[in-house]
């Protein structure tokens, strides 16, 4: 498969306890631009979380996670961001820049806006915004309500409604999401029909 891309590439194995599968990853994510997590591996809930963890937690590089029926494309022509003015959120947009300059529509979701304002006294989004334009893409800024909804929640139902073609967001290096990533987010990721781009 990766020889008919014309691609530079190698294939590597490496059979390890379950113990050892993130340390595994992270010692090949190193040297790599980015992890992508298919659904194959995705719904194998036992070694999934572990190679997000090893790659995306252990060394700050980014992660595509493509769930099942999900198209995963490094030229995607419609980008969702989600922007909480946050360090990964800001981390996320520049690991993905490319992406998005090379888009034909970006959108800057901010979800509860008067939450994630920067009291800097600028529209919510507008210095992201103006940041992306800088660096060539197309950008739009949608100021959403969550109405009581969990943030991701939100931004999945609006990438779905603006036929975006990936999501790009920050993932959030607490402990309480390393713990959680087995949980409620793999959920999340696998019940999302589009690929997510994370960075930290």
């Amino acid at each position: 498969m990766l020889r008919a891309t014309w691609r530079c590439y190698d294939v590597d194995t490496e059979h390890c306890e379950k113990a050892g599968v993130g340390d595994a990853v992270r010692q090949r994510a190193l040297c790599t631009d980015l992890t992508i997590v298919g659904p194959a591996l995705l719904n194998m809930t036992s070694l999934g979380p572990l190679v997000i963890n090893g790659s995306l937690f252990d060394t700050g590089k980014p992660v595509l996670v493509v769930p099942e029926g999900a198209e995963a494309t490094l030229s995607p022509r419609r980008v969702l961001v989600g922007w909480d003015s946050r360090v990964e959120a800001s981390r996320s947009i520049r690991e993905a820049l490319h992406l998005l300059a090379g888009a034909e529509e970006v959108r800057v979701a901010v979800v509860d806006p008067e939450a994630t304002c920067t009291g800097n006294g600028a529209e919510p989004g507008a210095d992201i915004a103006a940041y992306l334009t800088r660096h060539g893409a197309r950008v739009s800024v949608d100021r959403l309500a969550s109405r009581g909804k969990p943030v991701a929640t939100v931004l999945a139902q609006h990438a779905i409604d603006t036929s975006a073609d990936v999501i790009v967001m920050g993932a959030y290096g607490s402990r309480w999401l390393r713990e959680r990533l087995s949980d409620s987010v793999i959920r999340w990721i696998v019940g999302t029909p589009l690929p997510l781009f994370l960075a930290r």
